[in-house]
């Protein structure tokens, strides 16, 4: 079996930045779902995705993204980087300036636009999200503090650890500074004991203080039950990132800027748009640009 791939970097202008995706365009009907989480091991990126026709002809195409642990329901670095590789490959009619594109997730129909350049190769990528669900919150501070090797201190105050969700649950951490996201580390035993299983259990901290001064935030996400120990750009929490940091007073503007994946030495950039109507979000979408580095084939006996 040949099963051809290409690679790029997510949420980047430039090569070695962002999230590393691999895209399976062409997939066999039959490929089953072990093999392809086999795949996505073997691979060991955080995330693969294999593009498959869609269930439903309203749609264009069936999306599934695995990471080396799990498939995931949606998630947003494989659904932009997928989208620009489609454009890339001419699967898309009419890129003249902007096009759009309707994947099925596990969440539903995710649409996809895409931004054009003067020569009609795809640039910005902006992937809608369903509207982040606030869900409960953490009252014990202290303990997630430890888990992540920080004090109660370094937390916020007046800001709630909470769950939110546009289809995979985040825990959000809001940290005071810059120098606490960075002395971060998370605590392999006490995530095992407080949050594995649960719909904590992938933590994304964040502070307003950040690096580059058009940014409106500095994040960092740990998810081991996924199998990424941590995320170089989470596109599927910064949706619900904007919505978090407009409900509790951290941002004022509904277009915002989330840098990640500094600590890792790879810079991301995630854009976040964030609609209201009488106060309350009705709608979501992250975005940002691609960098392509190429293409590979496996071949499976």
């Amino acid at each position: 079996m040949r099963l051809d791939y290409h690679l790029l970097d997510v949420f980047t202008d430039r090569q070695f930045g962002g999230n590393q995706l691999a895209v399976f365009p062409n997939p066999p009907l039959d490929l089953s779902t072990r093999l392809m989480q086999q795949i996505a091991q073997e691979l060991n990126l955080s995330e693969s995705t294999f593009v498959f026709p869609p269930e439903d002809s309203a749609n264009d195409y069936r999306l599934r993204i695995f990471t080396p642990a799990a498939e995931l329901p949606m998630a947003g670095h494989p659904t932009v980087g997928s989208a620009f590789i489609l454009a890339r490959l001419g699967r898309l009619d009419g890129l003249k300036g902007a096009g759009a594109i309707v994947f099925e997730e596990g969440v539903g129909p995710i649409t996809v636009a895409i931004e054009a350049d003067e020569d009609g190769a795809p640039r910005d990528v902006w992937m809608r999200q369903p509207i982040p669900q606030f869900l409960d919150t953490c009252p014990d501070r202290a303990a997630i503090a430890d888990l992540l090797s920080l004090s109660e201190d370094d937390l916020i105050p007046g800001v709630p650890i909470q769950i939110l969700s546009s289809g995979l649950p985040f825990l959000y951490v809001p940290v005071r500074s810059l120098e606490a996201v960075g002395k971060a580390r998370l605590k392999s035993d006490r995530w095992r004991s407080l949050l594995a299983g649960s719909e904590a259990q992938n933590i994304f901290i964040t502070t307003t203080e950040t690096v580059l001064d058009k940014a409106t935030a500095h994040s960092r996400m740990f998810a081991p039950a996924l199998g990424v120990s941590e995320d170089p750009a989470t596109g599927s929490a910064s949706g619900p990132l904007g919505a978090y940091l407009l409900k509790y007073g951290l941002a004022g503007a509904d277009d915002m800027i989330s840098e990640q994946g500094f600590e890792m030495g790879r810079p991301s950039i995630i854009r976040i748009r964030v609609e209201r109507a009488r106060a309350e979000i009705a709608g979501v979408a992250v975005g940002g640009r691609c960098a392509y580095m190429g293409y590979g084939t496996l071949l499976i006996d």
